[in-house]
């Protein structure tokens, strides 16, 4: 999934028993200076293991300390695209939706943020067959929709066949292109079922092109959250999804906020994974990082309430809040498994040595400035972020010798190629600091010959421009954290040439032989460390064509109000938890 586009975990060759995703992170309790800021480079990995039935099995673990009632409110600069689930992939609309949504499977947290892959609706995380090409849930009983109408089968079978409608564009890719017969299919809303789901009383069974050990993680994604089939309104499904989680939405202003109060319809006994303390989230939009994270140092009134989803603390007060002992209490900071990169247009930025000369210009250590320095970015080389596991360590382009570019090379390239002046037209998004990181990199590139037009598009629609085949630009940011720890949601989704299209997250457009050969191969190796090593070369094929500017990994750091409980990171969705939070009294 991208942080930029869309979502989260994945890992193929991975025993079907455990994933792994990246540990490292700490509360602000200890108070602490900004060189004490954790490192990509080294952070260890931890396991998502597959819990049992009884796991899965509700109430979920009560918070120590939680108290019931209140409201949490959240500062967020963007709004969201998508709310129907079938078309989510953004990180925000899968980090929000967790209180009002619920798939087959989903993550289960302990006290510290450690994640167990469980049964949501179903009674358990699945059972597999046949070496993982069959995979069966059971559904559990007492599970409402938020009008008081009980889940059937029927809205779970038709949840994943409407996943094949025209109008789905948006979302992730996995299960209609695992599915059996899922390449020929075109959505129930004529009547037709898929013959590879099965429902037999209160189990559906998916039957799958080949052996997916994984395909219990895919499931966890928001992508595959349930939707009942008598209040499907297709493409306006979108405006105001139905619930079956602890939360529905009660309001909604484009742009503006969005209200979620409780689903009174909701069983706790069901529900291993959400808590449901606070009466009452308002997300609140628009608010540039500078200003929210000013909103949380005062820490007055409702701020007190708030929460981060993905505000981080402005690069300009990064230093300010993290040398403070006091703010610092108030600090959550977790390494992320995303890598920021800038993808190059393979459809009109055909020519290698341009692309080359392109990563040997980018003004890397410039734009970490930018960013907030060390203590929110690591400097990146590759694709693959060093805490996911398949990770190789390389530096085609010089970086680590120049990370402020090397205009001298570059332009060598362009001179050689017969393209000095080639203009590029680079779009980003609008915020201070992609304003003030794309003028840098307008600055770098020029340097190097290359002439270069900033576009500035809107944010709410930013990933469903750069996501258009016939798209008008060469460059634009973008990121991409797995679906599930590993090489398969990483490379899969975003560089095989099967995802070319509207809507998909080949942003590069890139369709090689070798690379797509190379992701398929690697995708069906069951030893995990071969399948590891296969997806580091997997990397630097990709690096070596030059289609894409690693920019930087992640370190996240994110402030609060003194009045929200357990704050915690949740390991299985990379975000803030906010199906643990309570408002203090």
């Amino acid at each position: 999934m991208s942080f930029s586009r869309r979502n989260f975990l994945i890992a193929t060759g991975v025993a079907a028993a455990s994933t792994s995703v990246l540990s490292a992170c700490s509360s602000g309790s200890e108070g602490g200076s900004q060189d004490k800021a954790p490192k990509v480079t080294g952070s260890k990995t931890t396991e998502i293991p597959v819990g049992t039935k009884a796991d899965s099995t509700g109430p979920a673990p009560e918070v120590k300390g939680a108290v019931k009632g209140g409201t949490i409110y959240s500062l967020q600069q963007f709004d969201m695209d998508h709310m129907d689930p079938a078309q989510i992939y953004v990180s925000t609309e899968a980090a929000i939706t967790v209180p009002i949504m619920r798939g087959l499977t989903g993550y289960k947290l302990d006290d510290k943020g450690n994640a167990v892959l469980v049964g949501d609706a179903a009674t358990d995380a699945g059972t597999m067959k046949d070496g993982g090409k069959t995979w069966s849930y059971t559904i559990k009983d007492g599970i409402k929709w938020e009008d008081g109408t009980d889940l059937s089968m029927d809205d779970v079978r038709h949840t994943f066949e409407r996943l094949f409608a025209a109008f789905v564009v948006e979302g992730p890719r996995y299960v209609q292109d695992f599915l059996e017969g899922g390449d020929k299919y075109k959505g129930p809303y004529e009547g037709k079922s898929l013959d590879s789901i099965e429902i037999d009383g209160k189990t559906i069974t998916f039957r799958l092109k080949e052996a997916r050990v994984d395909f219990n993680y895919t499931l966890a994604m928001r992508g595959y959250s349930l939707v009942p089939k008598a209040k499907d309104t297709k493409e306006k499904y979108d405006k105001k999804p139905v619930s079956c989680g602890p939360y529905k939405v009660d309001s909604r202003s484009i742009g503006k906020s969005m209200t979620f109060v409780r689903n009174e319809h909701w069983d706790p006994k069901t529900d291993s994974i959400r808590n449901a303390y606070p009466d009452k989230y308002l997300f609140q939009f628009g608010y540039e990082l500078v200003a929210s994270t000013d909103r949380w140092i005062a820490d007055q009134g409702n701020d007190q309430y708030a929460v981060p989803i993905f505000n981080e603390i402005a690069p300009e007060r990064l230093a300010q809040v993290l040398t403070n002992a006091e703010y610092k209490k108030r600090v959550l900071t977790a390494v992320d498994t995303v890598t920021y990169y800038w993808p190059i247009n393979m459809t009109r930025i055909k020519d290698l040595k341009v692309r080359q000369a392109i990563n040997y210009a980018w003004p890397h250590q410039q734009l970490q400035t930018i960013g907030g320095g060390a203590a929110s970015q690591e400097i990146a080389t590759t694709i693959f972020a060093p805490v996911t596991p398949g990770y190789t360590k390389f530096d085609l382009y010089g970086v680590d010798k120049k990370p402020g570019g090397n205009p001298e090379k570059a332009k060598a390239l362009l001179k050689e190629a017969g393209k000095v002046g080639q203009k590029l037209v680079i779009a980003y998004q609008q915020s201070d600091t992609a304003v003030k990181t794309a003028v840098a990199i307008k600055n770098a590139l020029e340097e190097a010959g290359f002439t270069v037009v900033n576009k500035q598009v809107d944010k709410s629609t930013f990933y469903t421009q750069i996501g258009k085949i016939d798209n008008d630009f060469d460059l634009f940011a973008a990121g991409w954290s797995p679906d599930w720890p590993g090489g398969y949601s990483q490379f899969y989704p975003c560089w095989s040439g099967k995802n070319i299209g509207d809507g998909r997250s080949n942003y590069a457009q890139l369709d090689d032989p070798g690379v797509n050969k190379a992701i398929q191969a690697a995708g069906q190796i069951a030893d995990v460390e071969e399948a590891n090593k296969a997806w580091g070369n997997v990397d630097k094929m990709i690096m070596e064509l030059a289609a894409v500017v690693p920019d930087y990994h992640k370190i996240r750091n994110y402030m609060y109000g003194s009045k929200v409980g357990n704050v915690i990171w949740d390991a299985g969705n990379t975000c803030v938890a906010l199906s643990k939070l309570y408002a203090k009294k």
